[in-house]
């Protein structure tokens, strides 16, 4: 089976972002939606099996950042990538006001 999960760090801080919103789309379709937990994880989003295609996770970075009175430049991440398979897909996030970079996780 498919599934997706992340994992949110504030590089800033050397910490996890935790209480970020985060919701899963396929094509314009929301398929689910979280919030980080107090490691910065969301360890499930969306359904236990997901058909290979196109999916995007997109990060509530704008929010975040607001309620910590810090101003970015990234209102949202919107991370695309794509399912082959029946396999774990793990996407992390490395967050700053001003930059972002993200992987293929395990």
């Amino acid at each position: 089976m498919s599934h997706v999960t992340t994992h949110v760090l504030d590089s800033v801080h050397g910490r996890p972002a935790a209480g970020m919103g985060v919701r899963l789309l396929h094509g314009a379709e929301e398929l689910a939606s979280g919030v980080t937990d107090a490691d910065g994880r969301v360890s499930s989003l969306g359904p236990e099996s997901l058909a290979a295609g196109t999916y995007q996770l997109v990060f509530a970075t704008g929010e975040w950042f607001a309620d910590r009175g810090v101003a970015t430049f990234y209102p949202e991440v919107r991370i695309a990538f794509g399912i082959a398979g029946d396999e774990h897909y793990h996407v992390p996030l490395l967050l700053s006001p001003f930059g972002y970079s993200t992987y293929r996780g395990s």
